[in-house]
């Protein structure tokens, strides 16, 4: 079944899609193997993955879907992608919507954002016009025609001009047709509250570890309304710990020996990159 079937009918079930996010193709491979129902391709982790740099828009379109496509060779649950803005004009956010297609993602979101974006968890936020950006999602939807992709507004207006406007654009943007909507930014419980109560219909809502809305469990979420969870940093904040206190213990005792009891093994990681795959491959039909 195509991805983004699959994600609607995860949100037709009424049960709220836990989607962690995932910086690189081995963390989707473990989101999966852990048993979530979706994978958050995160342009935060993307970016910090690829460049080892904030995400303040230095990824390029093809970047992106080149890093998503590289996603959804390995996994067999849908990938809900951040599209950044689309990457420029009508004629950019008409091929952004293509390439993500082709790429076999289940969902795009775009935001409303001037460049340069940034992260909705930063300051220095600035955004577009409400009602151009509502001309850019009609493009996406547009672009998309009758192929399968699910088309996600997110505004970033909370931390810019609080969560009045974010609410009157999410009420914008689910006019213009979007398939569901994200405010962006929220730090708050009471800002996941008022989100709950004001926007009616399919809505994401992101969690993000460091601040008061991880006390707010995903049944809590459901029980608010909220059809999706992004958990956007948890998997890679939690691995730059892990690597981090492993590389530290190696350069206090010149071994990895005091680190082994935090490691997968090296068969444990073949199983996760389906070694057996390719050695049958080779056993079949190489030399």
């Amino acid at each position: 079944m195509h991805p983004a079937l699959q994600l609607k009918q995860l949100l037709q079930s009424g049960r709220i899609v836990m989607a962690p996010g995932a910086p690189d193709a081995i963390t989707a491979r473990l989101v999966q193997k852990a048993g979530f129902p979706a994978i958050y391709m995160t342009g935060f982790g993307a970016t910090a993955s690829r460049l080892g740099t904030p995400d303040i828009g230095l990824l390029s379109q093809t970047e992106m879907t080149t890093h998503a496509r590289d996603m959804a060779r390995v996994v067999d649950i849908p990938i809900i992608a951040d599209a950044d803005t689309g990457y420029g004009g009508p004629s950019n956010i008409h091929r952004t919507v293509r390439e993500y297609i082709q790429a076999g993602v289940a969902a795009i979101h775009l935001e409303d954002q001037v460049a340069p974006k940034r992260c909705g968890q930063m300051a220095g936020i600035r955004l577009m016009d409400a009602e151009e950006n509502v001309r850019r999602l009609q493009c996406a939807i547009a672009a998309r025609g009758a192929d399968d992709l699910l088309i996600i507004g997110r505004t970033d207006a909370l931390p810019a001009m609080g969560i009045e406007e974010a609410i009157r654009r999410a009420h914008l943007y689910q006019d213009a047709g979007v398939d569901l909507v994200f405010v962006d930014g929220i730090k708050k419980i009471a800002e996941v509250e008022a989100v709950a109560k004001a926007v009616k219909g399919p809505k994401i809502v992101s969690i993000v570890d460091g601040n008061e809305t991880t006390a707010l469990t995903a049944n809590n979420l459901q029980e608010m309304g909220f059809s999706v969870v992004f958990y956007a940093v948890t998997a890679l904040f939690t691995a730059a710990k892990a690597v981090s206190d492993a590389l530290a213990e190696l350069q206090r005792a010149g071994t990895p020996k005091g680190s082994a009891g935090g490691m997968v093994s090296y068969a444990e990681f073949s199983a996760l990159v389906d070694l057996d795959f390719h050695k049958d491959l080779d056993d079949r039909y190489g030399s």
